[in-house]
C-alpha cells in the first residue's frame, strides 16, 4: 500500500529515544532488569510514532514484540486488551501450568465454564510473561491506555510494578486529561511539542516543496505538534503550498484536528463511509479485518477501501487489519455519523457475531431503540459472568445497558443498583456515585434494600468521606442479610461486615459496635478476626492472622481481602509477605488497600524514601473518586513528615485533611494528627507542648480509644513525661500497656513498650531496660523508634561518662541521617560533641557495599542523566532518585555527581 508522504524518520526526541534505549538495553543486558514508562501528551503530538520508534528498535535488539491498542468501543470488554497482548503467547505456551491456564483462558473467553477468578488473571499473565521471556527480552506496547478497557488497564498495571523481576519493558501512551495514568504512580514522560529547529525538519522531510512563506505560516500554526505538520498542508491546494495562492485563516489544532478529518470525510463515497464507520465501531481483530469489513459494508466495499487508503485516512497492515491513520480519525468517523447510521452500523456488526459473543450484546444493545426485556436479561447474564471473571467495571456497563432496555421499573432499579455495586468494586466510583443519585430520585424494590444501602454506603464512606449512613443503614442490611433463608447476594454480609468495621474504627460509633457484636456470630472467622484485633488485640490476633491466611485458598483470600488487610494493619502485620499476596488483584478497591498498607509499613520499617509514593497514591485516589483514600494516603505522608520534624508540611497536610476528618467524626485521623504534632514537638525538644499533645489523646494510665495504638502513644508520651519531670504519669501509662497485654499485640508493640519502660527505668536498672528492648526479637525492622533510644541510651551513658555512648551515638546518628530526620541528627550531634566526639560524615564504602538500585542509580548518573530522566529509565520518582543519592555520594566519600564516574572507576 502507498503512503501519502515521504515521512520515515522520527524527527527530534533525542531525549526521549536515549531513555527510551537505554531501558530495552537493561533489558536485554546481562541483568535483565525491567521497567515500564508511561508517555503522555496531546493528541497528535507524536507518541505513537515514539511507540513505533521503539518497536523498530526493540525488534532489532531480537525482542518479542507484544502490541496493545486501546479501542473507545471495546472498554465495555472486560479483557479486551489483555487478549491482544496475552493470547498469541498462550497459544504457543508448552510449560505454563495449569491453574495459570485456567485463569488466562476463563478471563480471555477461551472456555465457557466459569473461570477460577480475577484475582489469579494478573498472576497469571505474568507467569506467561515470564516464560516467553526464557526465549527473548519482551517488549509490550500499550497504545491509547486512555481507552484501554479496567481489567485490562489494571493486570497492566500489575505487570508494571512486576516488571523489574523480567527482561520485560512496559511502555504506554496516554493522553494528560486521561485517568489511566492512576495506574503508573511513577512521573510519566511528558511529551511535548517539537522544537522549532525540529519542527521545521519535520515539515521539510514531509512536503520539500513548500514555499518558504507557506512554511512558515504552518510552523507558527502548527506550534511544534507533529501531526499538525503532517496533516494541516493536506489541507492546502497545491497553489497555496508553492506560495501562489494565499492562505486560509488559521487553521483549528490541538484536538480541533478531528475537524480536518471530518472534512476530508465528508468527501468520500457512501460506501466508504460505511467501511469506515464499521470499522471505527468494530470490536476485536475478527471484525477489525479489512476483508470482512468490506464484506459487512456491502458490494461496494472493495472499491471503497482502496479510496480510503489512497486518501490516507486508514490502512491495511501486514495481517489484513484496517489500522486508523490516527486515533483521531476514528473519533471523527464516528462523530461524523448519525445516530440511525450508528445504530444500522451496530446491527451488521451484531449479525456478524456468534449469538454467545458478548460483543454481539453491546452492538444489540447499542442498535436498539426502545425497551426490550429478552436483550435487557442477556445483558445482565453478560454482565454478572464479566464481574464473576474480574471485570466488575466492564460488567457495571453492561447492567447500566440492561437497565436502558428495561420496561418494568422495578427490574431497572434492581439492575442499575447491581450495576452500582459493580462500578464501586472495579474502582468507578464516580460511575457509582451518579447510579445511587439516580436510584434516589426513585423508589428501591424491598428485596434488594441491603444491596441499595451498600451501594449508598460506599459511597458515602469512599467518595463523600461521610460515615453517617454506615451506622444507619449496615445494622439493618445485616439483619436483613443474615436472616433465615435470606439472599446472600453474593456473599455481601461479609462486605458490609467490613464496611461497617471501617465506620465504627473511624468515628467510634456505639451504634456501629453493637452491631458488629450482635452478628459476630454470623460472618467469616476473618470477619471475627478483625472485630478482635481493633477490640481485643492481645488475644493472638497476629498468630491467628497467619494461620487464617495459610489456611485460605485464593479465592477466599480473595473475598476477604479487605478483612485481611485491616486486621493485619491493626497489630503491624501488613508486610511485604501479606500484602504481595494480594497484588494480583486487580480492582482498585483491592489495590487501594494493598496500596495503604504498604505506605503505611514504608514509614514503620524505615523506607522514608518511598513517602511520595504516598503522595502519587492520593492523587490517583481523587481521580478515580476515593476522596477517603486520598484522606488516609495524605494521612500517612504526614507520619513521614512528623518524623522528619518538618512543621510546615505537617501544617500543610493538616490544612487540606482535619476539616474533612473532623467533618465526618473520623477520631482515628484526628488523634493521629494531634499524636504527630506532638512528635514533632518532641523532635525540637519542646516537651511541654509534645506532652500536652499527647495526654490530650489519653490521658496517662487511660488507654486511647483505638486499642492498637497504645504502645506507639506509650512511648512518646513517657519520652515527653520524663523529660517534663512526670515520672509518676510514665509509669502510670507503662502500667496500662502490661495490664492491656500490649506486649503480645505484636513484636513492633512489645518493642515500644520495653522502650518506654527503658525511658523510664531508674538509673539502676535503666542499662539493663535499654539492653532489653534491644534484645524484643525484631527490633532493627523499626528503625526511627530504634535510634530514638539509642539516642537516649547514648545521652544517658554519655552522661555517665561510658565509653561505649559515642558508638551508640554514631549509630543513631547514621539511622537519621538515612531518614533524613534532620532535627533527630542535630540532636544527636549535640550528644556526640557533648561526649567529645566530633560528628563525621557517614563512612566511605566500597563498590561493592552499595545495593543493587543504588549501583543502577550511581552509574545512571555517572552518564550525566538528571534525576527525572534516571527516574523514568528505573520506574522511580526524581524524588527517591535524588534520595538514593543522598545516601550514596558518603557512601562513596564524595559530594557532587560530578566525582561519580571517577568514584565508580577506581573502587
Amino acid at each position: 500500500m502507498r503512503r501519502d508522504t515521504p515521512c520515515q524518520a522520527l524527527v527530534g526526541r533525542q531525549r526521549e529515544t536515549e531513555l527510551l534505549e537505554a531501558a530495552l538495553e537493561r533489558a536485554a543486558g546481562s541483568e535483565g532488569g525491567g521497567s515500564a514508562a508511561l508517555l503522555r501528551g496531546e493528541a497528535g503530538i507524536g507518541k505513537s510514532a515514539l511507540l513505533e520508534w521503539v518497536a523498530h528498535r526493540a525488534r532489532e535488539r531480537g525482542f518479542c514484540v507484544l502490541r496493545v491498542v486501546g479501542v473507545e468501543a471495546e472498554r465495555e470488554l472486560s479483557f479486551g486488551a489483555l487478549h491482544q497482548a496475552a493470547w498469541p503467547l498462550l497459544q504457543h505456551s508448552r510449560a505454563l501450568s495449569s491453574h495459570h491456564r485456567d485463569a488466562l483462558e476463563g478471563a480471555l473467553g477461551g472456555r465457557t465454564e466459569t473461570p477460577p477468578g480475577g484475582f489469579a488473571v494478573g498472576a497469571s499473565a505474568l507467569a506467561l510473561l515470564a516464560e516467553a521471556a526464557q526465549h527473548s527480552p519482551l517488549l509490550l506496547v500499550l497504545d491509547d491506555l486512555h481507552w484501554i478497557d479496567s481489567s485490562s488497564a489494571t493486570v497492566f498495571a500489575f505487570l508494571r510494578r512486576r516488571c523489574a523481576e523480567l527482561p520485560l519493558v512496559i511502555l504506554g501512551a496516554s493522553r494528560p486529561d486521561a485517568a489511566a495514568v492512576e495506574a503508573w504512580p511513577t512521573e510519566p514522560l511528558e511529551i511535548g511539542a517539537l522544537s522549532g529547529p525540529d519542527a521545521a525538519s519535520l515539515l521539510r522531510q514531509c512536503y520539500p516543496e513548500l514555499a518558504a512563506g507557506t512554511a512558515g505560516r504552518l510552523l507558527e500554526e502548527a506550534a511544534g505538534n507533529p501531526l499538525a505538520l503532517v496533516e494541516l498542508p493536506r489541507q492546502l491546494r497545491v497553489a497555496q503550498q508553492r506560495g501562489v495562492a494565499p492562505l486560509p485563516d488559521r487553521l483549528p489544532l490541538g484536538r480541533r484536528l478531528e475537524r480536518m478529518f471530518a472534512e476530508r470525510l465528508g468527501a468520500l463515497s457512501p460506501a466508504a463511509d460505511r467501511v469506515l464507520l464499521l470499522a471505527a465501531l468494530a470490536t476485536g481483530t475478527e471484525c477489525g479485518s479489512g476483508a470482512l469489513v468490506c464484506a459487512m459494508a456491502g458490494k461496494d466495499g472493495g472499491e471503497a477501501l482502496e479510496r480510503i487508503e489512497a486518501g490516507g485516512l486508514a490502512r491495511l497492515d501486514p495481517v489484513g487489519r484496517l489500522v486508523f491513520r490516527h486515533p483521531l480519525v476514528r473519533t471523527a468517523v464516528i462523530s461524523n455519523a448519525s445516530e440511525s447510521a450508528q445504530r444500522e452500523a451496530h446491527r451488521i456488526l451484531a449479525a456478524f457475531l456468534p449469538p454467545d459473543d458478548p460483543r454481539r450484546l453491546v452492538h444489540e444493545a447499542s442498535a436498539a431503540l426502545v425497551p426490550d426485556e429478552a436483550l435487557a436479561a442477556r445483558l445482565q447474564a453478560a454482565g454478572s459472568r464479566l464481574a464473576r471473571r474480574g471485570g466488575d467495571a466492564e460488567g457495571a456497563l453492561l447492567l447500566n445497558r440492561a437497565a436502558a432496555l428495561s420496561a418494568d421499573p422495578a427490574e431497572r432499579a434492581r439492575r442499575l443498583t447491581w450495576a452500582a455495586v459493580m462500578a464501586a468494586r472495579g474502582g468507578q466510583l464516580r460511575h457509582t456515585a451518579a447510579l445511587v443519585q439516580e436510584l434516589k430520585r426513585g423508589s428501591v424494590p424491598s428485596d434488594i434494600a441491603p444491596l441499595f444501602a451498600y451501594a449508598v454506603v460506599y459511597v458515602d464512606q469512599s467518595h463523600l468521606i461521610d460515615f453517617e449512613s454506615s451506622s444507619a443503614l449496615l445494622p439493618a442490611a445485616l439483619d436483613a442479610l443474615t436472616a433465615p433463608g435470606a439472599e446472600s447476594f453474593g456473599g455481601l454480609a461479609e462486605q458490609v461486615y467490613f464496611k461497617l468495621l471501617l465506620a465504627a474504627t473511624c468515628t467510634d460509633d456505639p451504634r456501629a459496635w453493637e452491631a458488629l457484636e450482635r452478628h459476630r456470630g454470623s460472618v467469616s472467622e476473618a470477619g471475627r478476626l478483625c472485630l478482635r484485633a481493633w477490640t481485643d488485640p492481645a488475644r493472638g490476633v497476629a498468630e491467628e492472622l497467619r494461620e487464617v491466611v495459610d489456611a485460605m485458598n485464593a479465592e477466599q483470600e480473595a473475598g476477604a481481602a479487605w478483612l485481611l488487610l485491616w486486621t493485619a494493619s491493626a497489630v503491624d502485620s501488613a508486610d511485604g509477605d501479606l500484602w504481595r499476596r494480594f497484588t494480583g488483584l486487580h480492582v482498585y478497591a483491592t489495590q487501594g488497600s494493598v496500596a495503604k498498607a504498604k505506605c503505611y509499613q514504608d514509614y514503620l520499617r524505615g523506607r522514608w524514601d518511598l513517602a511520595p509514593v504516598c503522595l502519587r497514591e492520593a492523587e490517583a485516589a481523587e481521580e478515580l473518586g476515593y476522596h477517603c483514600n486520598a484522606l488516609i494516603f495524605r494521612h500517612y505522608y504526614a507520619h513521614f513528615l512528623a518524623g522528619r520534624g518538618d512543621e510546615a508540611g505537617l501544617r500543610e497536610i493538616e490544612r487540606l485533611i482535619r476539616p474533612t476528618a473532623a467533618r465526618a467524626r473520623m477520631g482515628f485521623v484526628l488523634d493521629r494528627l494531634t499524636h504527630l504534632q506532638g512528635l514533632v514537638a518532641l523532635a525540637y525538644g519542646r516537651y511541654e507542648q509534645a506532652y500536652a499533645h499527647f495526654a490530650g489523646i489519653a490521658p496517662p494510665g487511660r488507654l486511647p480509644k483505638s486499642l492498637p495504638w497504645l504502645p506507639t502513644l506509650a512511648f512518646d508520651l513517657v519520652d515527653a513525661a520524663v523529660h517534663t519531670g512526670r515520672r509518676d504519669e510514665a509509669l502510670a501509662h507503662i502500667s496500662a500497656g502490661h495490664a492491656e497485654r500490649a506486649a503480645e499485640i505484636s513484636g513492633r508493640q512489645a518493642f515500644l513498650l520495653a522502650a518506654a519502660a527503658a525511658l523510664a527505668a531508674d538509673d539502676d536498672e535503666a542499662d539493663a531496660a535499654y539492653r532489653t528492648a534491644y534484645a524484643v526479637p525484631g527490633c532493627e525492622r523499626w528503625v526511627f523508634e530504634l535510634a530514638r533510644l539509642q539516642l537516649a541510651h547514648g545521652s544517658w551513658l554519655r552522661r555517665r561518662h561510658r565509653a561505649e555512648a559515642r558508638e551508640l551515638l554514631r549509630v543513631a546518628q547514621h539511622a537519621f541521617r538515612r531518614l533524613q530526620a534532620d532535627p533527630w541528627v542535630k540532636r544527636t550531634e549535640e550528644e556526640l560533641r557533648a561526649a567529645g566526639d566530633t560528628p563525621a560524615a557517614v563512612r566511605s564504602i566500597s563498590v561493592a557495599e552499595l545495593t543493587g538500585q543504588e549501583l543502577r542509580i550511581a552509574r545512571l548518573a555517572a552518564t550525566g542523566l538528571s534525576n527525572r530522566e534516571i527516574g523514568e529509565v528505573l520506574s522511580l520518582s526524581p524524588r527517591t532518585v535524588g534520595s538514593h543519592l543522598y545516601k550514596i555520594f558518603p557512601k562513596l566519600g564524595i559530594t557532587s555527581r560530578a566525582a561519580l564516574a571517577h568514584a565508580l572507576a577506581t573502587r
